[in-house]
């Protein structure tokens, strides 16, 4: 299963009210959504048919996100499931993951694209030259151990998906300012030369679960129903849900 059709099935189970893509391109991954959607690059060019009400933006994730109302297109300003695929490096992606969170709630689920690199070329900071071997997932792989150290509340599972992995992460915390008080210290080791140091569990994915099993999970009809919650009970609610399941309370520290 390709990270299309990771996403595709995610649109089916959880049924979002509201989709958030930052990374556009040529609009395969919108094009999947069927509700309410904002979608950000500042590069974006659209070729596929787009078949939602959308809000296109031509900008950075960072000057979206500085915007005073950045979801002001949603009847209701938070976000169901977001898809983050934009700079392949850490720095970036940890800080659309913190804007991101901001704007979601107990039963939101994100997705990363290439956060399970085969090799220290693809896993290389450099577009140019993983390009040359015509895959590059940039060292965003960074954030599953990061996520899992400094986030514990969180739901953070790898998912074996061709070619370079994905990450779900769920159990949001919109609250939380865990990982925005220690951004700055996290650059300084985040942002290391290449060749970079890839953990084995992340070359060989001995961690990584596969779609089709977390897309059979009871957990997503249910955690639809959190979404109707307030907000207190809904993150109770949805912690309860992902300790209960088989698959992802591994996954929840």
């Amino acid at each position: 299963m390709n990270r299309h059709e990771l996403l595709h099935n995610l649109h089916l189970v959880l049924q979002p009210r509201t989709y958030f893509e930052v990374g556009v391109r040529n609009g395969a991954s919108l094009q999947l959504a069927r509700c309410q959607s904002v979608a950000v690059d500042p590069f974006f060019k659209v070729s596929h048919e787009v078949r939602c009400d959308v809000h296109l933006v031509r900008t950075t994730s960072d000057e979206f996100f500085a915007r005073r109302h950045p979801f002001a297109h949603f009847d209701q300003p938070a976000i169901d499931l977001a898809f983050i695929d934009g700079l392949h490096l850490a720095e970036f992606a940890l800080r659309d993951f913190i804007n991101t969170e901001r704007h979601c709630h107990p039963g939101s689920v994100v997705v990363f694209d290439d956060m399970l690199p085969r090799n220290t070329i693809e896993a290389g900071r450099s577009q140019k030259v993983a390009s040359e071997f015509k895959s590059w997932a940039g060292d965003v792989y960074k954030l599953v151990g990061t996520l899992r150290t400094l986030r514990p509340d969180l739901v953070v599972a790898e998912l074996d998906t061709t070619p370079t992995g994905a990450l779900l992460v769920a159990n949001l915390d919109p609250r939380s300012t865990v990982l925005q008080e220690a951004y700055d210290g996290l650059v300084a080791t985040l942002v290391t030369p290449d060749p970079q140091e890839v953990p084995e569990t992340i070359l060989h994915r001995s961690r990584a679960i596969s779609p089709e099993d977390l897309l059979a999970d009871p957990v997503w009809p249910q955690l639809r129903r959190v979404r109707r919650l307030p907000r207190a009970g809904a993150a109770a609610a949805a912690r309860r849900l992902f300790e209960r399941s088989d698959l992802l309370t591994g996954a929840l520290a």
